[in-house]
């Protein structure tokens, strides 16, 4: 079963129990584990990922008490009652020979409510509320209310605890002088700083006995300033090692760094070094995070030593059967996740119920159902993009007989443009996906074939699924010859000059102007030096000075609205696009009006003043070579009437439905949804 996997897949005995496997699906909050109601949706989520072959699952951060609370009446564990509701996960899980971990979380400063509290009377620039500084004695008692936390998890069926000391939460928060300054036993120095970890984990042991797993998860890049030197992150580890914790999980980065950690542009697995660095000091199981996406990322740390585990918690989204598939050579077949961030933490910080882009199912285990289908039709599905690819793929696997039709000569789409932008190369891992299942699942693809209306009606339903077009703004001399469109410049068939304006600034926009600057293919060395990311043994909490990398061109960003630029873009990722733009030199304007495109180049007015778009206006002129338009979509559904017209069963998805940028998303969602009920 191991097959070309051999360490990620091979057991670990923890002593007093064993791991099937060395995966570990990570923490994340999906919204379900905040309402009892939801804990049966929660169990199914579990469970389909213990079916899968996962070893060890961590459940979303449950408070030890009310003030640890991340959202106003959010998940908690302090009741026998609440632990008794939790047997539903927990049976759920070891049904399928899981094992399962209750994460422990005090949200500290970062709580979204009045009622927070911290090491520190310091506010967080995350959230609105000041925190209140816990006394000494509430300290005292916090420590010990995690450890019950953990004894209820016992009693709720868990396996083990994780307990959560990085990403800035509290216990992360008393560690750093930056949000420390307390001069009692509980602060002052790094010895004082770590009591409360190591409180919390000796009384945790105690309460809980030698039979249970404790797991906890370690800050070892702050990447914040006044962080963890790498002396007291390794002091730390041997004396929670000595307190009785079974497993170290890393974490990397508080939430409030300036430093990106998980999103698209990381390169695969950019903080295992760091990881192997920690495991040379400790005796206990370490566990590799961020960025594993891939089984032979996974098995290539784990055979060079850096870990004894990995940690892949969107992946797991992605795909539940990431082991199964891994184990019985079918890891073509797996949904590689693109740390998009689009459907799941953009979620969980908007207080949507946690998912994903690719995998829709994911968290709606109950109410998105794909059975296979009792009457097999014959379907067409128009459009190989995302949403025709999610269709056609999903209706093949319910039985139904599926041909696609794509125009071009390969299948992608939008996803074959963004697979081209630096940061964004995953998304072939999505392309390389589809084609493999329309292979696997029987599909009839017909290539460069733009589909008529007598081509399709003998299907008994036809999906409309042909995507947009770039719209062309009406500016006097749009159509020189130095205008082009995004499609142009990302597919290659456009010359680029050497100073460019780009009209647009949504996703599109943010896309383009980075891969006018940068080249793809960025090595993991060359990130880390120019976010300034550094061996925590030579720079305090691994921060440096970024080293800006120079940009192919000059680039200018327009839009019409006067609000911020990328103001638009993901919760958790925008400010990524609009650091690196920013880093590169890029010239961002808002209250653009396009006057004309001439040989002169671009010429526009703004706001005298940018922070009042009513003010007076200036006329400039951008000696521009090439003007890229980025200024929206249009839907492409010419074949909709003329098919309804014959009585053809139409459904229309996608872009061809509602043209907008970044809408992969609802396409997936829509295509997925249509193929459960048709």
């Amino acid at each position: 079963m191991a097959g070309g996997f051999p360490t990620l897949l091979s057991p670990l005995d923890l002593g007093h129990t064993t791991l099937r496997n060395r995966v570990v699906m990570g923490s994340m909050h999906t919204k379900l584990e905040d309402r009892r109601r939801d804990l049966p949706k929660l169990a199914a989520f579990f469970a389909e990922r213990a079916r899968g072959g996962t070893a060890l699952i961590v459940t979303g951060g449950y408070a030890p008490t009310w003030r640890g609370w991340l959202l106003p009446f959010g998940s908690q564990m302090t009741t026998t009652r609440q632990a008794t509701a939790h047997r539903v996960v927990t049976d759920a899980v070891h049904e399928h020979d899981g094992k399962i971990l209750l994460q422990v979380l005090h949200a500290g400063r970062y709580a979204y409510h009045p009622f927070s509290a911290g090491a520190s009377g310091r506010k967080s620039p995350i959230t609105p509320f000041k925190p209140r500084a816990l006394s000494t004695r509430d300290v005292d008692r916090t420590a010990t209310a995690f450890a019950r936390a953990a004894a209820l998890a016992r009693r709720a069926g868990y396996d083990g605890v994780e307990i959560m000391g990085s990403e800035g939460y509290l216990i992360n928060q008393f560690l750093a002088a930056r949000t420390n300054t307390r001069t009692d036993a509980w602060g002052g120095s790094a010895a004082k700083r770590m009591r409360f970890p190591l409180e919390i984990v000796k009384r945790t042991r105690d309460l809980v006995g030698d039979d249970f797993i404790v797991q906890y998860r370690i800050s070892l890049l702050d990447l914040v300033d006044d962080a963890q030197s790498w002396e007291e992150t390794v002091e730390l580890a041997r004396g929670l090692q000595d307190r009785g914790v079974s497993i170290l999980n890393t974490g990397i980065g508080w939430h409030e760094a300036r430093v990106p950690t998980i999103v698209t542009s990381v390169p695969p697995a950019a903080f295992a070094w760091v990881t192997g660095k920690l495991r040379r000091e400790v005796d206990v199981p370490v566990i590799a995070s961020n960025r594993i996406n891939r089984p032979e990322i996974a098995e290539e740390i784990l055979a060079a030593g850096d870990a004894d585990l990995v940690s892949m918690a969107r992946p797991l989204l992605a795909d539940a059967e990431f082991v199964a598939k891994a184990a019985s050579g079918r890891e073509r077949e797996i949904i590689t996740c693109i740390a998009c961030n689009q459907a799941c933490l953009d979620h969980t910080f908007s207080n949507k119920r946690a998912t994903c882009m690719l995998n829709p199912r994911a968290a709606y285990e109950t109410e998105l159902v794909l059975l296979p289908t009792r009457t097999r039709k014959r379907i067409a599905v128009v459009g190989a993009g995302p949403a025709g690819l999610a269709a056609a793929v999903e209706l093949a696997g319910r039985g139904h007989r599926v041909d696609l039709f794509e125009a071009a000569d390969r299948i992608g789409g939008q996803f074959t443009l963004a697979a081209r932008i630096p940061g964004k190369e995953d998304f072939a891992h999505t392309l390389a996906y589809y084609r493999h299942m329309i292979g696997t699942r029987g599909i009839t693809l017909h290539l460069g074939t733009r589909a008529t209306v007598d081509d399709l009606t003998d299907f008994d339903s036809v999906i409309v699924a042909t995507g947009m077009i770039p719209r062309i703004p009406p500016i006097p001399g749009i159509d020189h010859p130095s205008v082009v469109t995004y499609q142009q410049v990302i597919g290659s068939s456009a010359e680029v000059g050497s100073r460019v304006a780009v009209i647009g600034a949504g996703g599109i926009g943010f896309d383009v102007a980075e891969f006018l600057l940068h080249e793809p293919g960025e090595s993991a060395e060359h990130w880390m030096r120019r976010w300034g990311v550094a061996d925590p043994d030579q720079q305090r909490g691994g921060l440096s000075t970024k080293v800006k990398a120079p940009p192919r061109r000059e680039v200018h960003l327009l839009q019409r609205k006067a609000s911020a630029l990328g103001k638009g873009l993901g919760k958790t990722t925008g400010w990524v696009h609009r650091a690196t733009l920013q880093d590169s030199g890029v010239t961002m304007l808002g209250g653009v009006e396009y006057v004309r495109v001439d040989d002169e180049g671009l010429h526009i007015t703004v706001p005298v003043n940018p922070k009042d778009p009513k003010s007076p206006r200036e006329a400039r002129v951008l000696a521009v070579g090439t003007v890229v338009v980025c200024a929206g979509q249009e839907p492409v559904n010419d074949l909709v009437v003329p098919l309804t017209a014959r009585g053809v069963d139409v459904h229309v998805i996608g872009g061809a439905d509602v043209a907008a940028e970044l809408d992969a998303k609802r396409a997936i969602k829509q295509a997925t949804e249509l193929a459960a009920r048709l």
